[in-house]
């Protein structure tokens, strides 16, 4: 109970003057009333407006992406992706189980099912290692890949970039590519990190961001998918807009669409975040150094970025000794003030997915048993 104390102690100094700390809240201080007033003001608050446009060139101009499509949020433009890149009901998608629901309910969305690999201890994301493994078993019928146990086509691979921290994507596109595998980057809650020179997103044949109101910014809801591939990028643009063929005053439409597309209001809110994007990822990779010198004086590791990485440090975590002790300090930091939480459950227990394939998953077992979030809220100047 000493080290919980003294933990709580330190996070309520970095946070002063609030009754309970949430894990992160948003941080407006920029154009967000000003440009979400505009809308108002002059009616285009839904999904055709000027702040949509300049949503999707503001992304583009930061990521390097060459195409980006606002989206309402990101797990529809996971959705999408997944689409896009030719996922069939009854595929396979290799994924990890240590994930956020999202992913796996975007393949779901599509009657395909996870297939479930390993994570890296230290980047928290899909483990090369793992991929291989499970590559081991995956054979190239006329440039189909063929998962060989299931007899199941693989239409594609989605790793996360958790909390910030990059997968070694460059690595598991290239395991990919020998077997005409796709991969799309779920990179909803990394952006602004950028892996060995390009942000993490811009990989992959498609990447997804997510906006919703606890990323690092955000518009309420709202999502982006960005590529540099230009047949998808239109063809995302139309199906997320109902697949309504372009005339000024008929409605015909040339295929099953999506209302995906993001609304000016939100957009808005996201253009104004965007501004602020660098000040607000520097304010957070400042409070993670402060919380390792922190953490250097006491039995726990902090997560830190690895080599060739800028962090945007989303969420700060540290690891306990057990599940036991993980559970005790939970209870006692929320208890006391301060909102921190556990990983998610593995996907792979989950009731909708225990029957899905599943890898060796040593690596996310003691993640799951051991990791505990902490608050990563963007800090006052002075504070």
């Amino acid at each position: 109970m000493e080290n919980f104390l003294k933990i709580t102690t330190f996070i309520k100094a970095l946070y002063p003057g609030k009754a309970f700390i949430p894990l992160h809240e948003p941080s407006f201080f920029g154009n967000e009333k000003k440009y979400v007033l505009d809308t108002i003001e002059t009616n285009f608050v839904s999904s055709v407006g000027a702040y949509v446009d300049r949503f999707e060139e503001m992304m583009r101009a930061y990521t390097g992406a060459k195409y980006a499509i606002a989206i309402v949020n990101g797990t529809s433009a996971l959705h999408m992706s997944l689409m896009l890149a030719g996922v069939q009901q009854d595929d396979l998608v290799i994924t990890q189980a240590l994930s956020f629901i999202a992913t796996c309910n975007a393949i779901s969305y599509i009657g395909a099912s996870p297939a479930f690999v390993d994570v890296d201890e230290e980047r928290l994301g899909m483990s090369v290692a793992s991929l291989a493994q499970f590559l081991s078993q995956v054979t190239l019928q006329n440039g189909i890949p063929i998962h060989i146990p299931s007899g199941k086509r693989i239409g594609a691979c989605v790793p996360m970039h958790t909390f910030g921290m990059p997968v070694a994507i460059d690595e598991i596109i290239a395991l990919c590519n020998q077997y005409n595998i796709p991969v799309i980057e779920d990179a909803a809650e990394s952006l602004g990190t950028i892996y060995k020179g390009k942000h993490t997103g811009t990989y992959g044949l498609l990447g997804t961001y997510s906006f919703n109101g606890n990323k690092t910014i955000t518009c309420g809801g709202g999502g982006i998918i960005v590529t540099d591939d230009e047949i998808l990028a239109k063809r995302a643009k139309h199906l997320t807009t109902q697949a309504k063929v372009p005339h000024s005053w008929e409605f015909n439409h040339d295929a099953i669409g999506y209302n995906y597309r993001c609304p000016n209001l939100n957009a808005a809110l996201a253009c104004a975040q965007l501004e602020q994007l660098e000040s607000i990822i520097e304010n957070k990779r400042a409070t993670s150094n402060i919380y390792e010198d922190f953490f250097r004086e006491t039995p726990y590791k902090l997560l830190r970025e690895p080599d060739n990485t800028r962090a945007n440090y989303w969420l700060n975590a540290i690891f306990l000794q057990d599940r036991a002790e993980r559970d005790a300090f939970l209870e006692f930091a929320n208890k006391n003030g301060v909102m921190t939480r556990p990983i998610w459950t593995l996907m792979n227990k989950l009731p909708m997915f225990k029957d899905c394939y599943t890898q060796s998953l040593e690596n996310s077992i003691k993640i799951e048993n051991t990791l505990v979030n902490i608050p990563s809220s963007y800090r006052e100047q002075g504070s």
